[in-house]
């Protein structure tokens, strides 16, 4: 293609892999594709050029093997419960291969399969949350960051499960050619452009246990129902007809977390969540997310996604609206 800079994407295939590790960054880099002057030649592999059994059942067709696939600019091993066992021969390509692809890129459980590689000592990396744990005990070279869905360190770039790899993919894409064209290709998935990557893999409600008492998860129900009512630990405390000290004590046991950080969680993913999907502006925003203030809000923001309220809107609607 005459003018056009092809970043070839190679995806690794095996047995076991997650099949939407596979499809999602490939529809985001295909989509790409179709605008003037983008070309990512995808390609897929596994190591003899047979079909592979997805997770789910489905079968994937190789373009062909490892052994005969060119050094890609980008190389992508998806994730999935296929890497979960011994792959020696997967693992020597790895070790040998990866380090020619200009950029190195996993899904999931995928970080499993470089880190036994040695490609990711030394760096900072994230995976599925249920594995990160696995990851930092068996690896301690690695540094293991288990709250991003999707982190970048240089070449490397590592994404939590299975729709992060898409979150990601709409990053590389974004950083090869720009904003608008990830937009486009967010819209036509509908999928927001973009998660950013320091977002938490859990949403408050899952990074917090459910509490086992009927008055505390009345009160976690009633925070996330009430954002911009009054939160304070004495409050919530006689809304579950407790000391506070008792109140605070026993919130911590059952959730494995704070009322205050727990409130921060709500209200940042409630503003989040505005500025998403309404036009509002950021004065009525905070107000709603019960930040009181823009000013408190983009503090919010800040520390937690480290970008501002206004950026971050722009990151998956566009342009902010006038307020």
């Amino acid at each position: 293609m005459t003018g056009v800079k092809q970043r070839s994407v190679l995806v690794v295939l095996f047995d076991g892999v997650q099949s939407l590790d596979v499809t999602g960054p490939m529809e985001v880099f295909a989509g790409a594709s179709r605008a003037p002057g983008v070309s990512y030649g995808l390609r897929t592999a596994s190591l003899d050029g047979a079909p592979v059994r997805a997770t789910s059942g489905l079968t994937l067709m190789p373009d062909g093997t490892l052994a005969d696939a060119p050094a890609p600019h980008t190389l992508l091993v998806p994730g999935g419960h296929g890497t979960r066992g011994a792959h020696p021969e997967l693992i020597g390509w790895l070790r040998e291969h990866a380090p020619r692809a200009e950029r190195l890129v996993s899904v999931c459980t995928g970080a499993l399969l470089l880190a036994e590689a040695g490609l990711l000592d030394g760096h900072r990396v994230t995976t599925h949350w249920n594995h990160c744990e696995q990851l930092a005990r068996d690896h301690p070279a690695v540094r293991v960051d288990p709250e991003p869905i999707f982190v970048r360190d240089g070449r490397l770039a590592t994404s939590a499960g299975v729709t992060a790899g898409i979150d990601l993919a709409l990053a590389l894409v974004e950083e090869d050619h720009g904003r608008d064209l990830a937009l486009n290709i967010a819209r036509h998935l509908v999928v927001f452009l973009r998660r950013p990557g320091n977002q938490a893999q859990f949403s408050a409600q899952l990074s917090a246990q459910t509490a086992r008492s009927e008055p505390l998860r009345e009160v976690q129900h009633w925070i996330t129902q009430h954002p911009d009512g009054d939160l304070g630990v004495d409050a919530l405390a006689a809304r579950a007809r407790l000391s506070p000290r008792h109140f605070a004590r026993a919130f911590r046991a059952e959730t494995g977390t704070t009322p205050g950080r727990y409130v921060e969680r709500v209200r940042l993913e409630h503003a989040r969540r505005l500025l998403e999907d309404t036009a509002d502006g950021v004065e009525r925003v905070a107000r709603a997310s019960g930040y009181g203030t823009p000013e408190a809000m983009r503090r919010a923001f800040v520390k937690t996604l480290a970008t501002g309220p206004a950026e971050y809107r722009r990151r998956f609607r566009g342009p902010a609206p006038r307020t």
